[in-house]
């Protein structure tokens, strides 16, 4: 029964919102709005063509040090309960994270052209 209601709810959620648009007049597809903004260039022709990785690269690190700054404050607010354990794991986090950035930057994965 649960699997039922999920599979209903999720269906709703993406079918609902697809139906209203059709119905209220606000699906007018245009070039514009049919461009490309995900990823910053037009798609390819052809799959197998070759493309510069730096751009996947850079918004990779990016999300790896947001997550960092998403441990950061719980770790912070908490770090009297948690005590010297925290302490020293969320040091052992943040020079993991320094130790990728460091390979990172000699790698040349952050020079941009």
């Amino acid at each position: 029964m649960f699997i039922a209601i999920a599979l209903a709810l999720s269906t709703a959620f993406v079918v609902l919102p697809m139906l209203v648009s059709r119905l209220t007049g606000t699906h007018r597809p245009d070039p514009a709005k049919l461009a490309e903004y995900e990823c910053g260039f037009p798609a390819f022709e052809d799959s197998r063509s070759q493309f510069d990785v730096r751009f996947y690269l850079v918004a990779i690190l990016f999300i790896v040090f947001d997550l960092e700054a998403a441990f950061l404050f719980p770790w912070a607010v908490s770090l009297k309960e948690t005590g010297w354990t925290g302490w020293i794991a969320m040091v052992v986090f943040l020079a993991e994270l320094a130790l990728g950035l460091a390979y990172a930057w000699k790698k040349g994965a952050l020079e941009w052209e």
